[in-house]
């Protein structure tokens, strides 16, 4: 039974991709894809990235910027799934601070540059459901920009791991996009540990790992720890 399980979970996932194209600020969405969110590789196909060695762990960037949404630190910030999040695993949100003299929509987050703002992962007990996966088949997610967050221009990189083909190595798969935002009414806070992608995760990391048989007893997800500021 457990193997037929599983081997179901894996079908209906096949073809059930997604992307994140619009941002929610103060409530409203963004009135088209594209718009404050970087267009990703995946906007035709859905596909998520596998290997997280590939400079497509930044921002899987396939056009500049063309959009910047104003929003308050302290204030929630949401990205809207394509047509869900239909993949269990976590979801994490990472910023970038864009420094004073480049413009936010050109900007390569290369180096040691992004803090693990927020992460969505799960909650006991383990499984492969909506009770263990907060985020799992939600239409949107969102986190709170940090009260303490420095005002000024970021990205915003939200990032779902999808675990049903993560029983082995270089299994999970990785939906992201990177949206672009200025914080206003920050403060002083100084955000870390900074991370580069490629570079935060390895492939053997064990967040970046499922069994479904037998079931884990405990999830951490992968990355630094959250900044709470």
């Amino acid at each position: 039974m457990q193997f037929w399980t599983s081997m179901l979970l894996l079908a209906a996932g096949a073809e059930a991709h997604y992307q994140f194209p619009r941002l929610i600020v103060n409530g409203v969405t963004d009135a088209a894809d594209w718009q404050t969110v970087r267009q990703t590789k995946n906007y035709q196909t859905n596909s998520g990235v596998t290997s997280v060695t590939s400079p497509d762990m930044r921002c899987y960037q396939m056009r500049p910027g063309s959009k910047t949404a104003t929003v308050a630190a302290g204030t929630e910030l949401g990205f809207v799934a394509s047509s869900a999040v239909t993949h269990f695993g976590p979801v994490q949100f990472y910023m970038a601070r864009v420094p004073d003299s480049a413009d936010i929509n050109t900007w390569e987050p290369a180096g040691n540059v992004w803090f693990k703002a927020a992460s969505i992962t799960a909650v006991p007990p383990m499984g492969s459901g909506e009770a263990t996966w907060p985020a799992y088949n939600k239409k949107s997610v969102s986190f709170t920009i940090p009260k303490n967050v420095p005002s000024g221009k970021y990205l915003v990189r939200v990032e779902s791991i999808a675990l049903h083909q993560a029983q082995s190595v270089g299994g999970a798969q990785m939906y992201l996009s990177c949206a672009q935002i200025e914080v206003t009414g920050g403060g002083s806070g100084t955000p870390g540990p900074l991370v580069a992608f490629p570079g935060a995760y390895q492939a053997t990391d064990p967040g970046l790992r499922w069994s479904y048989y037998p079931i884990p007893t405990s999830y951490t997800a992968p990355g630094p720890a959250v900044w709470s500021g």
